[in-house]
């Protein structure tokens, strides 16, 4: 029996570090600022970094650096990239017999290009880690506590064969949903509520909502509505919100300068959501330590180059930088739907 297993993406990940962007500006861009390069010229590379990462690849490093018995589910190619995410699973002394193998595709790759400030813009090679199936999951040989989920492939009905197993199995879920995965649940609403973890950014609840995310209350009062169990809106280097449809949690962050801000989602996502597994019974007093718990590791995941160098392990919360004195939580009564 496994505490919790992870199913989501696996990806080999290219950082290049130092180069000399020109910034431009423009309504083109997502938000309005973007990076620039000189066609057909031969730019120079300071630092190159080779490391590994994905949903699932992140989040069960975290979850078997917190003590939790952990198995992945994601899918590789059979290649010296797949090779590498499963001898680093293996190290980690995550379970990896549920790893699919794909022959025919090669595994996710991402350019990733760090600005001096940790901002990043990601060249997404999604390979075979969208042909990751549900058909190829040894469903009976699954025996897990929880399941925490973060992004799929584009198999069709991948989420719902998800949900349905894990429900029908008495197996409590989380997810950190990508877009596909959000787009999903916005079309198929009823599902939401077998999720005793909802987590996403604010962008993401402002999607699926319809609601500005500034109207905070108002995104809140429709989420608590669907998911029976905890929300989360992450929201950068601004913190978060949590609800549980009786209390809003406000939260900042430990730290607010970053290296590399890639994997910090997952990071907070994990660390969270191991308190959660850690513990039968529920109550504010465990949310306000998930939020301690997730913040710490996403806090100290920005502070390195990659997704997991920075993941830290059950004894680092002990020290004193992660002391509770260091993180503000602002906690108000709130009237959900629940």
């Amino acid at each position: 029996m496994f505490d919790v297993i992870t199913i989501g993406s696996a990806t080999r990940d290219g950082f290049f570090k130092g180069i000399d962007f020109l910034p431009v500006e423009g309504e083109c861009f997502i938000a309005n600022k973007g990076i620039c390069l000189p066609l057909g010229a031969k730019i120079r590379v300071p630092q190159v970094y080779f490391l590994t990462g994905g949903s699932a690849v992140n989040t069960a490093v975290s979850f078997v650096r917190q003590g939790l018995k952990t198995a992945i589910i994601c899918r590789v190619g059979d290649d010296v990239s797949g090779e590498t995410i499963i001898r680093e699973q293996k190290e980690e002394g995550i379970d990896i017999k549920f790893i699919q193998k794909d022959y025919s595709s090669p595994t996710a790759y991402s350019v990733i290009f760090l600005t001096s400030s940790g901002e990043r813009t990601i060249l997404s090679y999604k390979g075979c880690a969208e042909r990751l199936t549900a058909w190829e999951i040894p469903w009976k040989k699954i025996k897990t506590r929880w399941i925490c989920i973060g992004s799929l492939g584009q198999e069709r009905n991948i989420l719902k064969e998800i949900i349905q197993f894990a429900v029908s199995s008495k197996i409590k879920l989380a997810i950190n949903p990508g877009w596909q995965e959000l787009e999903w649940l916005k079309k198929n609403p009823k599902w939401i509520d077998k999720f005793e973890i909802f987590i996403c950014n604010q962008e993401e609840a402002a999607y699926f909502t319809g609601i500005p995310y500034n109207k905070e209350k108002q995104v809140f009062k429709k989420l608590d509505n669907l998911v029976k169990g905890v929300v989360v809106m992450t929201k950068g280097q601004n913190g978060s919100t949590i609800s549980n449809g009786e209390y809003l949690w406000k939260v900042g962050v430990f730290h607010k300068k970053a290296v590399d801000t890639t994997g910090a989602g997952d990071a907070f996502t994990s660390g969270f959501v191991s308190v959660f597994v850690k513990n039968k019974k529920i109550n504010n007093q465990i949310i306000e330590e998930a939020i301690r718990v997730g913040n710490a590791n996403a806090s100290s995941v920005v502070k390195y180059i990659g997704a997991k160098p920075g993941i830290l392990f059950k004894k680092d919360f002990k020290q004193s930088r992660f002391r509770r004195s260091n993180l503000k939580i602002k906690k108000i009564l709130f009237k959900g739907n629940k």
